[in-house]
């Protein structure tokens, strides 16, 4: 029973961060990769994190290129974002 209550106490904080453990990047990436999100409303979301005219197009340009992609790549891209979370590198924060 307390080897149970161990194994409890310590998957408990690894399911509580599950994913990235930063809800921002799970945020950013959902919006990159969702086409329902317009280059405006994704550049608007972004805007505190830039820092002039050039960060901007880029912004842009990055959900372009996103934009431009079939849903099964966006949904690949999602599951890859997934599979990153829970490797052996990201496994320690």
């Amino acid at each position: 029973m307390k080897l149970l209550r161990v194994l409890v106490l310590i998957a408990l904080p690894l399911y509580c961060f599950a994913g990235s453990g930063c809800p921002l990047v799970e945020e950013v990436v959902n919006k990159t990769i969702d086409s329902q999100v317009s280059v405006d409303e994704y550049q608007t979301f972004l805007k505190p994190f830039s820092d002039g005219p050039m960060t901007d197009e880029a912004i842009a340009q990055l959900k372009e290129c996103f934009l431009g992609q079939s849903d099964e790549t966006l949904s690949k891209a999602g599951e890859l974002m997934n599979i990153i979370y829970k490797s052996v590198w990201c496994a320690t924060f």
